[in-house]
């Protein structure tokens, strides 16, 4: 039995994370969401740190992280990630309203799974949200610390 994966959304932004965890239900994906304000509570969370919640054992995880968030950005929550040979291989997916060449690139030689630009125009976001959500029905995600 394939088990669900949990959505984790790090955006500092209450509009923004609403909007993204709608639309993903709207493309028909139903998945526990968890957000994190900021990048703190993310690295919290995924290494067990802190008084909050923390990851499951042989749980499987994506990760939609935002760039521009307090406490700690996302492209160092993003290397802390792909650093550490525990929770390496969870995909995440840069969710950002920067589209700086050389910022892309960056986070892409750091190891995320893909990047996604989040226009402003309204209805642009909300269709690349969608996709987002048509992406995350087909992907496969490997356990973290688990027996696979």
């Amino acid at each position: 039995m394939k088990k669900e994966v949990i959505l984790l959304i790090a955006e500092d932004d209450e509009g923004h994370a609403a909007l993204i965890t709608k639309n993903i239900q709207r493309a028909g994906i139903h998945n526990k969401v968890i957000r994190f304000a900021d990048g703190q509570e993310t690295i919290d969370f995924l290494f067990g740190e802190g008084d909050g919640p923390h990851r499951q054992r042989g749980q499987s995880y994506v990760l939609l992280l935002d760039i521009r968030m307090p406490k700690m950005d996302g492209i160092e929550v993003l290397r802390r990630i792909k650093s550490d040979p525990e929770i390496c291989k969870i995909p995440v997916i840069m969710l950002t309203t920067t589209d700086d060449p050389r910022e892309i690139e960056k986070c892409h030689e750091i190891g995320c799974s893909n990047y996604i630009t989040k226009p402003i125009d309204y209805e642009k976001f909300v269709y690349a949200v969608r996709q987002l959500g048509l992406f995350l029905l087909i992907i496969e995600v490997p356990k973290i610390n688990g027996n696979a």
